[in-house]
């Protein structure tokens, strides 16, 4: 784990200190994508097969699971493992039920009633990463959502294992989370069957979940085809940026570090503090902790893109931690949440010693899908709204169209939409009695 010393580098090496390891090759990478994503759109199920067999090891001729299959997974999980994913369904549920939002019905100027109402996204297709670690987590907080909105068709896409079978733990999270369409295949060619259908996979109109480099870049490709489906957000390879003092426990700090850099080897874990002490300690920790991991062929390669970068004070440490925008923010601080208005990108925060990301990754209750690569500047962490559509509604009563007509018609012309104004103008003009030519008709003469 190096140490940086955050005043003493050149502009250059802040981006290279800063720069996450998922973004480098990322031209090459897109070409590969492309090329799986325009297979898979050409070749539907057949691509698929050649596919799962080129990087999953295993090419499969059907790729639905079955109701057996469903059922020896249940067999496959002991009764704490059952109740593990009972309360963590539980907790998620509780938490996206309170964003449920009432329809809106306002009266913006007198007689212009104006609405809005959510409905469900038709079809979406949820992603549940299996590769290096299955995610029946990501299962959970991907299919409480959908139920809660009322999503119709939810389709799960999961890596299968070198046996050809699906991770159990996902099947029992996802059956339980109440889905029921769940297909083995993995990475960008799931991502591609999702936004395009095949004979077996149904086209989703909105792709869900976090992933590899690969599963981002091409959920952001799909997305950016008008034929293909949209996406939730750029939620990729993993990372934690940790805010401590010189009063936090280098033992904790440590551990989430090494949480975070266990999930794969691109995923990166940044410690910032203005103790250069702490940075001493928590780097011996990591090394300390790591030989108890198992994991250890995958943070043999992740540990090295960890970093302890000692700022000159919090306030500059939190200048860095809004500048990276992180996934994960971890205020290890004396005072965390004073510190809480200091922060102004991050997917989610964690306040405080006994707030652990591990809690949040399960059964906290909000989504552990979360923007990566810096997105967090713009985006949010997964909600319930993002499974819906939200549609307005106006409608306007004669004296409303009094009242907003000619500021429409004023705006219109400001535009040089003649055609925007003449909608308003005909309207007004039959309310004042008169003809479309604007002549007031002339009662007729008795026979």
């Amino acid at each position: 784990m190096r140490i940086l010393t955050w005043n003493s580098l050149a502009p250059e090496q802040r981006t290279d200190a800063l720069r996450r390891p998922a973004l480098r090759g990322a031209a090459e990478l897109e070409r590969a994508v492309a090329e799986i994503v325009e297979a898979v759109r050409r070749g539907g199920d057949a691509a698929l097969r050649d596919l799962g067999a080129r990087f999953d090891g295993v090419r499969l001729e059907e790729f639905a699971v079955t109701a057996a299959e469903f059922a020896a997974a249940e067999g496959a999980l002991d009764r704490e493992q059952h109740a593990a994913i009972d309360v963590a369904i539980d907790a998620v549920r509780r938490f996206h039920a309170a964003e449920v939002q009432p329809p809106i019905r306002v009266e913006t100027l007198p007689g212009v009633i104006c609405e809005r109402y959510s409905v469900p996204i038709g079809a979406v297709g949820l992603y549940v990463p299996a590769g290096s670690a299955p995610l029946p987590s990501t299962a959970i907080m991907l299919a409480v959502p959908a139920a809660l909105a009322g999503c119709p068709v939810r389709t799960i896409c999961s890596p299968p294992r070198p046996t050809g079978a699906a991770d159990p733990a996902v099947l029992v999270a996802a059956r339980r989370a109440g889905v029921e369409r769940v297909f083995k295949l993995g990475g960008a060619q799931a991502i591609a069957a999702m936004a395009y259908g095949t004979a077996s996979v149904p086209k989703c109109d909105k792709i869900f979940g976090p992933g590899n480099a690969w599963v981002t870049a091409a959920k952001l490709r799909v997305a950016a085809d008008p034929l293909g489906a949209a996406a939730d957000l750029p939620a990729g390879v993993t990372e934690v940026l940790v805010i401590a003092d010189d009063g936090a426990d280098p033992r904790f700090v440590a551990a989430d570090l090494l949480a975070q850099a266990e999930h794969g080897p691109d995923a990166q874990a940044l410690l910032v503090t203005d103790s250069p002490a702490l940075a001493a300690a928590t780097a011996a920790e990591v090394e300390r902790q790591r030989r108890n991991l198992s994991r250890r062929a995958v943070l043999e390669e992740s540990i090295g893109h960890m970093r302890a970068i000692v700022v000159a004070s919090l306030e500059q440490g939190f200048e860095l931690a809004n500048a990276y925008a992180p996934e994960h923010l971890l205020l290890q601080l004396r005072e965390p949440r004073r510190w809480l208005a200091a922060v102004r990108s991050a997917g989610a925060v964690f306040l405080g010693p006994w707030s652990p990301e591990s809690v949040g990754d399960y059964c906290a209750g909000p989504n552990h899908t979360l923007p990566t690569y810096g997105h967090a500047r713009a985006y949010s962490g997964l909600g319930l709204e993002d499974f819906q559509k939200r549609i307005t509604v106006q409608e306007l009563t004669p004296a409303g169209l009094r009242a907003a007509g000619p500021t429409a018609a004023v705006l219109a012309a400001l535009e040089g939409l003649d055609g925007h104004a003449a909608a308003v103008a005909v309207r007004l003009r039959a309310l004042d009695g008169h003809t479309p030519d604007g002549h007031t008709p002339q009662p007729m003469e008795a026979s």
